[in-house]
């Protein structure tokens, strides 16, 4: 499984914000898509890359803890929130909305990335060169157990025909089965108040896909080519629930030159902002 039950009241929390936000300042992004963000506190730039289903809101708290050092940027992924989506998708153009954000804060920034986040995060830094400076990621969901691409692969294809047909209450349900909710998890996700939130940002579901690759393979190869100071991480709680994300990590930080490694203990995928901002404080200062 990808994630885990806790990742459900991540996701509810996250929209649920979303629904009382302030107006975003916005930038535009090479192919014209404008890109949604806030902007917060002082200090060198440091941006935030959320995961999948997540807007800018989902980096409110950490934000806000990280602001008197920091100047902090959240923002919707393309597809998300306030921002728009010039079509076809591809991570290039995800990759060039995050550079258009990177320039905005002056041309280098520190970027934090979790989940299908980091996944991009990663993707970035190894395309960008010095533009990111320093890179943290935590549990970039690759995953390379028995039968995991298998099932990856029957997933994608699944979810693509559902979007393909406009059935997006249908193909949150398939995510959320696949990332291991229960049927009880479910019925609750559609009777909240984030539920029509999550219906508009149902279409991206296919674009973390594509992030994390044609097998959810560790990208060893774009793990090579990135020169930012890096810190990967793992919870320690997700050892249990999901044991791809301890080898995924070590691989990752393998392959990335001179790259740091860290076990946060106590956590699971869904990682405590309090006990996160410390952690990334220390690295990035």
């Amino acid at each position: 499984m990808l994630f885990r039950t806790t990742f459900l009241a991540g996701i509810l929390s996250l929209v649920a914000v979303a629904m009382a936000q302030t107006p975003p300042q916005t930038v535009t992004s090479a192919d014209g898509t404008r890109i949604a963000y806030d902007k917060s506190g002082s200090g060198p730039p440091l941006i935030l890359v959320g995961g999948a289903l997540s807007g800018r809101s989902g980096g409110a708290e950490l934000a806000q803890l990280l602001a008197p050092h920091f100047t902090v940027y959240t923002y919707d992924r393309r597809g998300r929130g306030d921002s728009s989506d010039v079509k076809p998708y591809s991570v290039k153009r995800e990759i060039e909305d995050l550079e258009a954000l990177i320039d905005k804060a002056g041309g280098t920034a520190y970027v934090y990335g979790k989940s299908s986040g980091a996944a991009l995060a990663l993707q970035a830094a190894s395309a960008l060169g010095g533009k990111v400076s320093k890179l943290a990621l935590y549990e970039p969901p690759y995953n390379e157990a028995e039968g995991a691409a298998k099932e990856w692969k029957a997933f994608r294809a699944k979810l693509d025909g559902l979007l393909a047909a406009d059935r997006r209450a249908d193909a949150i349900t398939e995510f959320m089965k696949f990332v291991g909710a229960s049927e009880q998890a479910i019925a609750k996700m559609k009777s909240s108040p984030a539920w029509p939130g999550m219906l508009a940002m149902a279409p991206t579901l296919a674009y973390d896909n594509a992030v994390l690759g044609d097998d959810r393979s560790v990208p060893v190869g774009v793990a090579a080519k990135v020169k930012a100071a890096t810190l990967v991480m793992d919870g320690g709680a997700s050892a249990g629930p999901m044991p791809f994300m301890r080898p995924t990590a070590d691989k990752i930080a393998k392959n990335i030159p001179g790259a740091q490694r860290l076990v946060v203990e106590g956590q699971a995928h869904d990682v405590s902002a309090k006990v996160l901002a410390p952690v990334l404080l220390k690295f990035f200062e």
